[in-house]
């Protein structure tokens, strides 16, 4: 007989003051929970209740099982959780697809840190500027930076990337101002062609906008700008710029790497090119105008049964990425 549900019998009896409460608290058979009363004493060998036709009471020997009875109840509750406990713990292989840029901003000091808090995890990176096939190339996780992720995608947003527009000082030494975002038709803009088009997007307060109209009332000139399909914000205005340029790239940092050495102007990603603005190797330009911002999202393949390190790595990017603001 199942001793642990003895002990629960007995502790049941000692509750409910007498057997048929029991039985019926525990949806039993009046005969079944004596039998198991009978057991519990057999496996302590001794009489444990005082039993009446009107009460019941506990024995001396009753009194220190019943403790015991309620110490190995607690421990038997405790084992689902110790063992939900051990399988969320992250363990095996985790497959990452991300492009180079996040493989070296992003996913080394995170990967890093996932590898060290769980030694029993590793982590293969896929790193390609490509959109990869999930199921074909077994990616447990695929990076992406995007507001244009397809509808159809299981994903979860990790973050933001900011970007900021930058030029090296020896590009700007001997080229016109850019005060505007249309000024960057004149220039040699460096681009990302992974996205496909060349138009990049700014949003203006409408303080801002006030001023520099104040400042560019020529009819030519408010003319031109229909061209960058200058559009209404409830924040200011947004503008849509084309830019082009003698050189594109499907990697970030093989832009940056242009922009550095004065070949352009380049729209690049924050957390790429904050150092060099620190240091003044490249120049912050359109400082009052916000590019436009994308989401970076953590693509999978099943929102069911979804493995721990998963789960995990997902979290320590969310948290990364906050503390990047």
């Amino acid at each position: 007989m199942d001793r642990l549900e003895a002990a629960k019998v007995f502790v049941t009896i000692v509750e409910r003051g007498s057997m048929i409460g029991a039985a019926n608290a525990l949806d039993m058979s009046r005969s079944m929970v004596t039998r198991y009363l009978s057991e519990m004493e057999e496996w302590s060998g001794a009489r444990l209740l005082h039993r009446s036709t009107r009460s019941l009471s506990l024995t001396p020997a009753g009194e220190q099982v019943l403790d015991y009875c309620h110490r190995l109840l607690e421990l038997a509750n405790e084992v689902p959780a110790v063992n939900h406990a051990a399988v969320a713990i992250p363990r095996g292989l985790l497959r990452i697809s991300c492009s180079q840029f996040l493989a070296h901003q992003i996913l080394t000091p995170v990967v890093r840190q996932y590898l060290v808090s769980y030694p029993q995890a590793s982590v293969n990176l896929h790193v390609s500027s490509q959109t990869v096939d999930l199921v074909a190339e077994r990616i447990d996780l695929a990076i992406r930076i995007t507001n244009e992720l397809d509808p159809n995608l299981i994903a979860r947003r990790l973050g933001e990337c900011e970007s900021v527009v930058c030029a090296a000082p020896s590009y700007l030494a001997a080229r016109a101002a850019v005060l505007h975002p249309e000024d960057l038709t004149q220039h040699n803009c460096l681009t990302y062609s992974y996205f496909g088009d060349v138009m990049w997007r700014f949003y203006q307060t409408a303080v801002a906008v006030k001023q520099h109209q104040a400042q560019n009332s020529d009819p030519k000139l408010n003319q031109g700008q229909a061209a960058n399909q200058v559009l209404n914000m409830s924040q200011g205005q947004a503008f849509n710029v084309p830019v082009n340029g003698n050189f594109s790239a499907n990697d970030s940092m093989v832009v940056l790497n242009a922009t550095l050495a004065g070949e352009g102007i380049a729209m690049q990603p924050m957390w790429a090119a904050k150092p060099y603005l620190d240091s003044g190797q490249l120049v912050p330009l359109l400082t009052k105008f916000t590019p436009q911002s994308l989401g970076v999202y953590g693509v999978y393949q099943s929102r069911k049964h979804m493995q721990p390190a998963l789960r995990v790595m997902m979290d320590m990017l969310v948290a990364y990425f906050v503390s990047l603001k």
